[in-house]
């Protein structure tokens, strides 16, 4: 018989079919996994030790009472990214000259080895406090510290006082003034070190990590 409706016909739909069955999950595949799974765990962390966060290790006496030798603390690489260097602020800096050319293979390789520690950074850190910003100029009168004429407040000074004197200093554009906290034990913008370029600032140290007794922010 002739259809008299005048919708065509229906489209049959095709029968559902089954899920197809998961397979086993067993030790075996979790070993194959696992070396890839390392290595993503280790990449990341390079990238965060490498642009966001980083650990170093406090050798000397000069940042005294605020930071001790074999403190660990952490700095936040990207502080500076979009902000300047602040009075009191303390810093991580290096003060190496130019890198070496490694082109792109090489230059990765080297990142590679000195974030898994088997090479050395080709630059020595250093961590001191935020004394002088660009354009203004720093004196010390027995042991007060001026800038621009006026007396600083230096809250995280303590123990035996510095009294020596150091002639009035101008720092230049992109540069800092730095001090250590124990300024009778510290190498600092006062002697050899000189000034610090802004551009070889890593990062603020924040907080104090290890030891656990010890553990807090850096003020």
């Amino acid at each position: 018989a002739r259809a008299v409706s005048g919708r065509p016909p229906a489209l049959a739909e095709p029968a559902e079919q089954a899920p197809p069955r998961a397979e086993g999950r067993g030790p075996l595949a979790f070993l194959r996994e696992l070396p890839g799974l390392v290595l993503l765990a280790l990449l990341l962390a390079l990238l965060l030790k490498s642009f966001v966060v980083q650990a170093f290790y406090i050798p000397s006496v000069s940042m005294e009472p605020t930071l001790r030798p074999g403190d660990r603390v952490l700095v936040n690489r990207l502080a500076y990214r979009f902000g300047e260097p602040a009075r009191g602020d303390v810093i991580v800096f290096d003060v190496g000259g130019a890198e070496e050319d490694r082109g792109l293979v090489g230059g990765f390789l080297r990142w590679l080895s000195e974030g898994l520690g088997v090479a050395r950074p080709a630059h020595e850190d250093y961590i001191k406090r935020v004394i002088g910003l660009p354009g203004e100029v720093v004196e010390i009168r027995r042991g007060v510290v001026y800038v621009d004429g006026e007396p600083i407040r230096e809250p995280w000074l303590a123990g035996r006082a510095d009294r020596r004197s150091f002639a009035p200093v101008e720092v230049p554009e992109g540069m800092l003034y730095v001090l250590g906290d124990n300024r009778l034990h510290s190498g600092d913008s006062r002697f050899g070190l000189g000034f610090v370029p802004i551009e070889r600032v890593v990062g603020k140290a924040f907080l104090v990590l290890w030891p656990p007794s010890r553990v807090g922010w850096i003020r």
